[in-house]
């Protein structure tokens, strides 16, 4: 294990729901006179081709032959994720031996925590599970460096939702003495952050971010995602549409909770608009985007209603007409990208996951009670050694 005292690097890779790419990010940590300081050195992006961003598509839901599709599918990313952290050694002039460990969070394709294997007779409660395609193996194997990965099941095990996990590393970075600050992450799933003004922590996920938009977009578009949310800026909310949305369980539900693309898929989206026909794909486009920013915005004032500040993340921070929507939800609040703060948006997950790798090879916990549900904050992930 390194010294604490000595600035050490990991490596973070973040390959989200959006199933866009991969993110990654070189974090410097230091940790002189007992304060720990984070900074970003170097970021790197490797998109998904269509192929991959369609077997990825598929395994969300069930089909023939999973189990090989997935290996293989584990496999092809742990290859991407090797030429991601091979970049981000180049653009920093560095080696394999000058980082510490590669925080892998793999790609989730289900995520059904405490559900399905309760045994009541017994005393055992449902445990469910949650899988994040990766070969950790191979990555460290490819890498010559340590991994760690499977960062989520540890919180089940003990009776959270393994997810979201970020909220820890939000209070790391961006909490401030004495004034209540939220973070919302939107990637294919939102998820918020609510870190107190007298400390403590919650956090729970929203419900969709991205992932119904970029479906709809790339379905009538042939695009991957909506540029700026320009072509949902052209049409006009289906207010009966989004009403029916919004009507969602999920979104009344109260937290601990998380979700995914298993709930939130264009199967449910099919079963709303069967009901309305007549809107045009652009006012679908914009009903979408509506519905992202309300439900953000809805938890936001009702979890943290004072909360005068909202931070905002991941990939739907760079969707220009989202960002006016959810300001407009919430005219009391200032609506800023996290790189306001010192971090662009598409760097917070992937640093957030070199930074679980940091607290896994030191043995910290990392998850908290307060977010996931668990009984008690665990250290997250297993190791992989070169």
């Amino acid at each position: 294990m390194p010294a604490v005292g000595n600035p050490q690097r990991y490596i973070g890779l973040m390959s989200g729901t959006s199933l866009d790419g991969i993110d990654g990010v070189l974090l410097r940590i230091d940790t002189d006179d007992h304060r720990r300081r984070l900074h970003v050195e170097q970021h790197a992006f490797c998109p998904f081709d269509d192929l991959f961003r369609h077997q990825l598509m598929a395994l969300n839901t069930p089909g023939d032959n999973e189990l090989h599709k997935a290996a293989l599918a584990g496999n092809r990313l742990a290859r991407l994720y090797s030429r991601v952290c091979a970049q981000l050694l180049n653009q920093a002039q560095c080696s394999a031996s000058d980082i510490v460990a590669i925080g892998a969070h793999g790609q989730t394709v289900r995520h059904r925590p405490l559900e399905f294997d309760a045994d009541p007779d017994n005393g055992h409660p449902a445990v469910g599970y949650t899988l994040q395609l990766n070969n950790p193996a191979l990555l460290a194997e490819l890498s010559g460096i340590d991994v760690v990965a499977d960062f989520r099941t540890r919180d089940l095990a003990a009776g959270g939702q393994g997810a979201p996990l970020v909220p820890a590393f939000h209070q790391e970075i961006f909490a401030a003495s004495g004034r209540t600050v939220a973070v919302l992450n939107i990637g294919g799933i939102s998820n918020i952050s609510v870190l107190k003004a007298l400390g403590g922590v919650t956090g729970f996920d929203c419900g969709p971010g991205n992932a119904l938009m970029d479906f709809w977009c790339q379905q009538h578009t042939g695009q991957a995602f909506d540029r700026d949310g320009a072509w949902a800026a052209t049409g006009k909310v289906n207010h009966a549409l989004l009403d029916s949305l919004m009507r969602e369980p999920f979104l009344q539900a109260d937290p601990p909770k998380s979700t995914g693309r298993d709930l939130f898929n264009p199967s449910w989206l099919a079963g709303h608009l069967t009901l309305h026909l007549q809107s045009s794909p652009a006012d679908v486009q914009a009903s979408l985007c509506e519905y992202t920013a309300r439900a953000c915005a809805n938890d936001l004032q009702r979890h943290a209603a004072d909360a005068q500040q909202l931070m905002v993340c991941g990939g739907g921070a760079l969707n220009l007409f989202l960002m006016q929507r959810l300001a407009a939800w919430l005219p009391k609040v200032s609506v800023q990208t996290s790189d306001a703060h010192g971090l662009p948006p598409l760097q917070v997950e992937a640093a957030a996951f070199a930074w679980l790798a940091f607290k896994a090879v030191h043995r910290e916990t990392a998850s908290l009670k307060s977010v996931t549900g668990a009984q008690g904050a665990r250290v997250l992930g297993a190791i992989y050694p070169r």
